[in-house]
């Protein structure tokens, strides 16, 4: 009995919130070193196989340590902001972990580039379970922000629209890119169709100087070679989820900018409150998130332009590593404060 109470007494000191921050930022700083040595590839080849599980590992332990630390804060009757708050916010670090696991499988085990993938589905469900985590914490409480903080609010909520604007209409999409390639690849058809006079064509020298090959996208006929070694039940549902692209995109976008708003405003109605900290965590990890999901989406479009395939591991995408760790940190935070708390008002009964 005294064994079993010894070893939670032990993993509760263990899991302060000042040793989880320290872990949150060091973990971090391992990432971003990570992403900066090894994210820059040559030109023409692409990120090796081990950098890519690297990312994967450096993404996925932070969401599932904030989910299980939000499954901490929902377990304890001394959080003040509400139970279900963090209840929501961990179901939604869960539906990232798992989106994670299948973006990863259909990346690097099926070989895809899709444009949207079942990953989607539970990505665009995280969203949601973690602005309804937020949503409850802002119901309880009457907003009185004075009119500086109102003027913050909306001047992110504009710069978030408007850069999301940009992102979303300006940046170009698969189909045109496609377009883009198409009369090139016409003229190449009819010019090898037409044969010139044997008494004009122009001699060819025996050797011709050597260009530097740039990198070339996967013809029709290698995609559909590729395709063929997959499962149906994988290109069946490819082609079903591709059309819905533009759709998907704009749907992060808003939820994007809607998490935005929602943790700015937290942030300002707990300004100078003793759990200031942990909704300034929670604010910064949904800025990290939105600045990763711009990243992707540029960097996805620009390698689409160019007729290359798309892969994840740019410098954007830590990110989201930054926003796992500031999920955690926050729920860390809260956790200790309201612990405090509630041990501060026993001494003084």
């Amino acid at each position: 009995m005294s064994t079993s109470v010894d070893k939670s007494t032990g993993t509760q000191a263990l899991l302060t919130g000042q040793n989880i921050v320290y872990a949150g930022i060091a973990w971090a700083v391992v990432s971003l070193i990570f992403f900066l040595l090894f994210s820059v590839t040559p030109r023409g080849e692409d990120s090796p196989f081990w950098y890519l599980i690297g990312t994967y590992i450096l993404e996925c332990l932070p969401f599932l340590a904030a989910a299980l630390l939000c499954y901490r804060n929902w377990g304890s009757p001394q959080i003040a902001s509400g139970r279900n708050v963090w209840l929501g916010i961990g179901l939604g670090m869960i539906a990232y972990f798992i989106a994670n696991l299948i973006f990863g499988v259909w990346e690097l085990y099926f070989g895809l580039d899709p444009d949207v993938s079942p990953a989607d589905l539970f990505y665009l469900i995280s969203y949601v379970l973690i602005g309804w985590g937020m949503i409850l914490a802002v119901l309880p409480r009457r907003l009185n922000l004075e009119v500086w903080q109102w003027v913050t609010v909306g001047g992110i909520a504009v710069v978030g629209v408007v850069i999301a604007v940009l992102v979303l209409f300006y940046t170009p999409s698969p189909s045109e890119s496609a377009e883009v390639g198409t009369p090139a690849v016409k003229i190449e058809q009819v010019a090898s169709k037409l044969s010139l006079p044997k008494a004009v064509a122009a001699p060819t020298p025996s050797k011709a100087p050597a260009t530097p090959s740039t990198p070339k996208a996967p013809t029709p006929v290698e995609e559909e070679e590729v395709n063929q070694n997959l499962p149906a039940w994988v290109i069946s549902l490819d082609k079903v989820l591709s059309p819905l692209s533009r759709q998907v995109n704009f749907l992060y976008i808003v939820f994007d900018v809607f998490l935005l708003i929602i943790a700015s405003t937290l942030l300002l109605a707990f300004w100078g409150g003793r759990f200031a900290q942990s909704w300034r965590m929670i604010a910064f990890a949904t800025l990290s998130l939105y600045i990763a999901d711009m990243g992707f989406k540029v960097f996805g479009a620009i390698a689409e332009a160019k007729g290359q395939e798309y892969q994840s591991g740019a410098i954007t995408d830590v990110g989201f590593i930054f926003s796992a760790v500031f999920f955690a940190i926050g729920a860390a935070l809260e956790y200790d404060v309201s612990s405090r708390s509630r041990r501060t008002a026993r001494r003084r009964t």
